[in-house]
């Protein structure tokens, strides 16, 4: 199994910045793809942003430019950096690892989430 941890939420104003982590922990020996998505109250879960263990990244149109996704693959960490950050970001955010794999785990691979930390942006 695998734990991830997200922290780094929290409440701005508008045009400030956060910076979320993603710590990844457990049985496992490699991760496809690290993610983050956010819920909005009233909304469907959407992708934010995704970043390949070979380096590729993937944005949403909504946060191209503002936000930009990294990873720490000897720390198994995932970070999602947000500047000039707007009320429409307020939601809960997620990490994903996606293509997990590890001794007796599917041989596509797993997906595991994180339990979510809340960014509220004010105007």
């Amino acid at each position: 199994q695998v734990q991830l941890v997200e922290s780094g939420g929290g409440l701005v104003q508008a045009g400030g910045s956060l910076r979320l982590s993603c710590a990844a922990s457990g049985d496992f020996f490699s991760i496809n793809a690290m993610a983050w998505y956010r819920q909005a109250p009233g909304k469907q879960r959407e992708m934010v942003a995704t970043a390949s263990n070979t380096g590729s990244t993937n944005y949403a149109a909504s946060v191209k430019g503002r936000f930009t996704i990294s990873r720490d693959n000897a720390k198994n960490t995932a970070y999602l950096q947000m500047n000039s950050l707007k009320p429409e970001d307020t939601a809960i955010y997620y990490c994903a690892a996606h293509g997990v794999y590890g001794l007796g785990y599917n041989p596509d691979g797993l997906n595991f989430w994180g339990q979510g930390t809340q960014v509220t942006v004010s105007s």
